[in-house]
């Protein structure tokens, strides 16, 4: 009995640890919801998600595919997408634009902290937005020396590309988070 339980939890740990690799022959289609799903090796999941591995170094490489729900366990991992038919490509481009939309904030208006929450107001290149983030939740990520990523309380990210194009203004505002 103990040999037959080794034998199951060594079973769970290599499918677990197991990458498949996601090929041409997998076949990617839209729902009627505007969802994706994939039909592969017999199976069929009805809707998936993509999630970049490399969002930001290698933003079209090593792309997980993801059953969605389900603890969002991984199906494959398409190493190059650009390696993919060109439909393929447009599905798959169309969800990472989607699930990754993030608007570059070009100009700080204001940021207001109150109980533990910064509220900002600013200019994107999509217009004007107002948001909140969580002050002790390390909602605000250094990608380099001038390049930021700041999460919302609802989980949107914002970008600024080069926080020295800010005026000085604006990036006094931002001191409390840098």
């Amino acid at each position: 009995m103990a040999e037959d339980t080794l034998n199951i939890y060594e079973k769970k740990a290599e499918e677990m640890t197991a990458t498949n690799m996601i090929t041409k022959e997998y076949r990617f289609s839209k729902t009627k919801g505007g969802f994706l799903s994939l039909e592969f090796e017999g199976s069929t999941y009805p809707r998936i998600r993509v999630v970049r591995l490399f969002p930001f170094s290698d933003e079209n490489k090593y792309l997980s595919i993801r059953e969605y729900g389900n603890g969002d366990k991984e199906i494959g991992i398409i190493e190059d997408l650009s390696l993919m038919s060109e439909d393929t490509q447009k599905l798959i481009s169309e969800q990472l634009k989607l699930y990754y939309f993030t608007p570059v904030i070009n100009k700080i208006l204001s940021i207001k902290d109150e109980y533990g929450y910064a509220y900002f107001h600013v200019k994107t290149d999509k217009g004007e937005c107002r948001f909140a983030i969580n002050m002790g939740a390390n909602a605000v990520t250094k990608l380099s020396d001038t390049r930021l990523i700041i999460k919302d309380v609802d989980e949107n990210r914002f970008e600024i590309k080069d926080i020295d194009e800010l005026t000085s203004k604006e990036r006094r505002m931002l001191d409390l988070f840098l």
